[in-house]
This record gives structure tokens, C-alpha cells and sequence, in this order.
């Protein structure tokens, strides 16, 4: 199947219109700050863009990021120029094609960032083999990948290689396809299926699963959307198959819990970060607004007192005593039918501001 894979986005694939559906498309607003990264960028790098989102997570500078399928470099280029020239941002693909073209402008970047030398490193090889390349243990405060462990026929080692690279606290920060079944076995075969990012794309439950048994305890969904297939051969194909693109962020945390339990603990988001000065949102069901104190489960306690979001809040509490368990965050498919917010930039505060679910 890696080779079908590498076939398909080699050679069959020459630029984001020959997709045969839009699972690998991006429909999420886009912020001022990133299209100015993008418009960056040379324009054969974007047109060899397959990604299903826009993977920036929030307090970039200084960074060094992994990407994981960095593909023609888009991803890597953008996130470049956040980190800053004392960061870095290193891409990992296995298809020649792609990784000429990323390469090819490495130089063409670093004067249109104005860096003394590029921040870019480019290396062959599979996500899936990770140990195999010259890559330190907790050597990444992030990594990302974007539309690209779907393809992936062993999702479980892309997991764990990805949590042994990452320094304790960091995060693995990704979009990708997801189904609300388990794909039947004759079209995880498919490889026009696979290549568009449908056949290979989990059940959703079992990534959970996965995630948790890889290390990252407690996964936290970002932003997701449905995903309307346009083409009517494909629709006949997976009839009855929901699909949907959604952002995940998974922090290396060894002492989160597998629910959300009540410390009587709470947040103060004092302000700070880039773009986010006034309010603040870890996921989708934690949002904070600058200057007001938030109630929070002990694992999001952890994960913003433990991770590089520390310096910007003031945390009431600790772990002497427990009040019990919080709301479920139940077993319901957790995907919006129509959420298209990215980054957070369209942000709307209810009244359960902060709680668990």
C-alpha cells in the first residue's frame, strides 16, 4: 500500500486540483497572520499542497517543530516563519517528487524570510520508521502532520515514534480523516480510496484507543467538519460512511488521567499569546478569556501548567483533594456537522465557559 501511496502522490498527483474529493481540501477561514506566512511561500510549493487543514498551533517562537508527510514543504515554510530564525522546522517524506520540490526552494525561502541561513531541514524516510533516521529521543516541542497518518498502514508506530521524539510537555498537533465506522476491508484496498485520504482514515473510537495506549492519555479535538464528497462514483462507493477532518492535540503528559476528574482547581488566562491576546481556547471545550478565573478538570491543569502555555496563566489550586469525577465526557461521535472555525479565531464563549464537556 506504501507504494500505491507514494504512486499517487508522486505521479498520478500534480497539483491540489487533481484530487478526485475534497478530504484533503481546507474550507477553515483562514487568519490575516497565516495568509501572510502563505503568500510567502513559491507558488509550485503551494500547488503541491494535499493537506485536510491548517496545522498552527498557538506560541510558536523559537520552536523546533517535526512534520510528519511535510509533502512539498508548505506545512514546513509556513511554520518557519514563526518559529523565527532560533527555531526550526524539520519535514519527513517518503516520495522523491515531493521532496525535490521542497528542497528545491530552500534557499529561495530563507531570502524571502530574510534568515542568514534556512531553519527548513528536509529528510527521506516513513513516519511509520521513525528510529531509522537521525532523529533525537524529546528532541521536538511539536509535532504536526497534516492529512497524512491515514495513509499511514501501521497508525499505532507513527504514534509511538512521534511520543518518544517529543520533550516532556510538548504535543503532537494534526489534522486528518476520520470515519464514524470502520472502514470494510475491501476498500482499505482501494487505492484511489487510500490516496484520497478515505480508506485509510480510522474509526474515530479506535483512534482514542490508540492514542491512549501510545502514551497520550487524554486527546483533545481542536476543530473538525464533515466532509462532502463531490464526486458521485466515490459517494456510491463509501455510501453509508461519514467521514470527517478534524484537529487533534495530544500532550506528552505521563501523569494525565482517563477522565476528567475535579481537583477543585482553576485557570487565570493573563493574556500574551500571539493572536490570542484576549481569550484563549485549548480545544473545543476549553476556552479562556484574559482576566477571569476558569474552573478545570486536573488533566487540564496539567496540560497548560506543564507545557510551554505555562508563563501565561496563574493556577489556583493542586491535587491534595478530589471532589469526585466530572461530567463524562461520554462515548458520542465528537465531531461537529458544520464547525469551521480555525485556530480558534471564531471563538463563541458559553455560559458552561471552561467546563469539561
Amino acid at each position: 500500500m506504501l507504494d500505491n501511496v507514494k504512486n499517487y502522490y508522486g505521479k498520478v498527483l500534480e497539483k491540489s486540483q487533481d484530487l478526485q474529493t475534497n478530504a484533503c481540501c481546507t474550507d477553515e477561514s483562514i487568519p490575516p497572520f497565516v495568509k501572510t506566512a502563505l503568500s510567502k511561500i513559491h507558488n509550485e510549493v503551494m500547488t503541491r499542497y494535499y493537506g485536510c487543514g491548517l496545522v498552527v498551533p498557538e506560541e510558536l517562537s523559537n520552536c523546533h517543530i517535526l512534520d510528519l508527510g511535510s509533502g512539498s514543504g508548505r506545512d514546513c515554510y509556513a511554520l518557519a516563519q514563526m518559529v523565527g530564525e532560533q527555531g526550526s522546522v524539520t519535514g519527513v517524506d517518503m516520495t522523491d517528487e515531493q521532496l525535490s520540490v521542497a528542497n528545491k526552494y530552500q534557499e529561495y525561502h530563507r531570502d524571502k524570510f530574510g534568515y542568514q541561513r534556512s531553519n527548513v531541514h528536509f529528510k527521506k524516510g516513513y513516519i511509520e520508521r521513525l528510529d531509522e533516521l537521525d532523529l533525537a529521543d524529546e528532541s521536538f516541542d511539536i509535532i504536526v502532520s497534516n492529512c497524512v497518518i491515514n495513509l499511514s498502514t501501521d497508525k499505532a508506530a507513527v504514534l509511538k515514534q512521534a511520543y518518544r521524539l517529543l520533550k516532556p510537555g510538548g504535543e503532537l498537533y494534526f489534522s486528518d480523516v476520520y470515519a464514524d465506522r470502520r472502514i470494510p476491508k475491501h476498500l482499505v484496498s482501494d487505492p484511489v480510496l487510500y490516496g484520497e485520504c478515505l480508506s485509510g482514515a480510522l474509526y474515530w473510537n479506535d483512534f482514542i484507543r490508540l492514542s491512549k495506549s501510545s502514551g497520550f492519555l487524554d486527546p483533545r479535538l481542536v476543530n473538525s467538519r464533515k466532509i462532502s464528497i463531490g464526486n458521485p462514483q466515490i459517494i456510491e462507493r463509501v455510501a453509508g460512511i461519514n467521514f470527517y477532518s478534524a484537529t487533534y492535540r495530544l500532550f506528552k503528559l505521563p501523569k494525565l488521567e482517563s477522565h476528567c476528574e475535579d481537583y477543585g482547581q482553576a485557570v487565570i488566562y493573563q493574556g500574551g499569546i500571539e493572536h490570542h491576546q484576549e481569550q484563549f481556547a485549548l480545544d473545543e471545550h476549553h476556552h479562556f478569556i484574559k482576566g477571569k478565573a476558569t474552573s478545570v478538570c486536573g488533566n487540564t491543569w496539567r496540560m497548560l501548567h506543564q507545557s510551554r502555555f505555562a508563563r501565561y496563566f496563574s493556577f489556583i489550586g493542586n491535587f491534595d483533594t478530589h471532589f469526585g469525577i466530572y461530567q463524562d465526557c461520554g462515548t458520542q461521535i465528537p465531531f461537529s456537522s458544520n464547525h469551521t472555525s480555525f485556530n480558534n479565531e471564531k471563538i463563541e464563549v458559553s455560559e458552561q465557559n471552561g467546563g469539561c464537556c
